[in-house]
């Protein structure tokens, strides 16, 4: 049973008599376990709410829109407790993480339900054949899917859990039931690259459509690895014959499907010294927020925007921080804005990351701590843009617990967050 919280003013619920407190027990007879079953079956015009309230059962009828909500608040997102990781990862970055910092960041889930409502990745290893029915009934489409190998005696070695190869052929169930699948994964040099990806790749085009993107990424390695699986990261000679293999076998599935499938983390392509691919070449972007053609779509939209500007002569001056990653892009990005707004004044700094460790090179994870001490005694205009998913764990906390009111007084500075979007970009910096 799911407690009630609140209860909207004027809503179904509250007109059919429905209480905080009360704990709902079924819907139309359905058993109510948490918010995808309440979703589910709350989409009748007609239902009957069976509650509990104070041990007694009642029974509540209401009239709605189809589709409409009830307006019922409960205790947890969830309606239940998040599902946590049973896996070990050699990978794994929660692992990497140093001690004494928040409790929550220590939290590994892996959850289905995040995966529908959030677009969290799961590795399918705490669930049964019950749990993959109800997605299928419920059509809960897309699900994103952590593979990283289809090989499963190396699943299990990289996942360090019996049930990881074991619970591949779920994949298929779901992609024949018509589930869409968005699916990833994570690198490890001398692990599950060479022939293991190739035949990763294979395995999951012969899933196309149902199969329609798949991220290659590298795992991320902080200085935090004392005692764990001895993993290397990748050369630049190496990141760039990952791309070519993976391109290879794009360019084949475009020819032979219609689709690449296949996309590498913009990352990578940074670390190879190559160029990142233009926009259409990721078809429609399917995983921007896994770190894929990020760079690319901001560079359009930021392009787009500025051709909407006739340019004029507003004085203005910011500065921004960026990781070592997209420190070029951005410092390009700052390059166009000024050429059409010449008194436009931007400083882009460079952020190393101290905190985690130098192989760990993207913006999203950099602390205020290094922010603090790299950005001390610059010249920063009073004005400091930062991108939104340096807080993306918290709304007002960088990784390493600092708030941003804290760095704006160590710093003396404003501090303003952006969205990775060229048009946000742009408007944060001329507005």
């Amino acid at each position: 049973m799911v407690r009630i919280k609140d209860i909207e003013r004027f809503s179904p619920a509250e007109k059919a008599g429905i209480k905080c407190g009360d704990e709902i027990i079924s819907i139309n007879g359905n058993i109510i376990k948490d918010v995808l079953d309440y979703r589910y079956y709350i989409c009748e015009k007609k239902l009957s709410v069976l509650v509990n309230r104070n041990g007694e059962e009642l029974s509540f009828s209401i009239k709605k829109g189809e589709y409409d909500d009830l307006g019922l608040d409960f205790e947890t997102f969830l309606m239940d407790n998040k599902h946590s990781c049973r896996n070990k990862c050699i990978f794994c970055f929660i692992d990497q993480l140093p001690k004494g910092m928040r409790d929550t960041l220590y939290f590994k889930d892996d959850d289905s339900r995040l995966s529908f409502l959030q677009g969290n990745y799961i590795t399918l290893t705490n669930m049964n054949e019950e749990d993959i029915d109800r997605i299928i009934k419920m059509r809960m489409s897309p699900i994103n899917i952590s593979v990283h190998t289809t090989d499963p005696e190396l699943r299990v070695k990289m996942l360090k859990n019996p049930r990881s190869g074991e619970v591949l052929p779920y994949i298929k169930k779901l992609a024949d039931a018509g589930i869409q699948i968005n699916a990833q994964i994570v690198l490890c040099k001398g692990v599950n690259d060479g022939a293991a990806l190739e035949k990763t790749m294979h395995d999951l085009a012969c899933l196309y459509p149902n199969v329609s993107s798949v991220s290659i990424v590298p795992a991320g390695l902080t200085k935090f690895r004392d005692g764990l699986y001895p993993l290397t990261p990748f050369t630049k000679e190496e990141t760039a014959k990952v791309i070519s293999m993976v391109e290879g076998f794009a360019a084949a599935c475009k020819k032979s499907l219609g689709s690449s499938i296949f996309f590498c983390g913009d990352e990578m392509y940074i670390e190879a010294g190559l160029p990142l691919p233009k926009g259409d070449y990721y078809e429609g972007f399917k995983q921007i927020e896994n770190g894929v053609g990020m760079i690319p779509s901001m560079g359009e939209e930021l392009d787009a925007a500025l051709s909407d500007e006739d340019g004029d002569d507003r004085a203005k001056n910011i500065s921004i921080a960026t990781g070592v990653a997209a420190y070029s892009f951005i410092s390009e990005c700052a390059g166009k804005i000024m050429s059409k707004f010449p008194n436009v004044k931007i400083n882009v700094y460079k952020i190393i990351n101290n905190f985690f460790g130098e192989n760990v090179t993207v913006a999203g994870l950099i602390t205020g701590k290094d922010l603090k001490e790299q950005l001390s005694g610059k010249e920063l205009y009073g004005n400091l843009l930062l991108p939104v998913n340096m807080l993306r764990y918290d709304a007002e906390l960088f990784l390493c617990g600092m708030s941003v009111h804290e760095l704006e007084e160590a710093l003396n500075v404003k501090i303003t967050l952006c969205e990775n979007d060229g048009y946000d970009f742009l408007s944060k910096i001329i507005e």
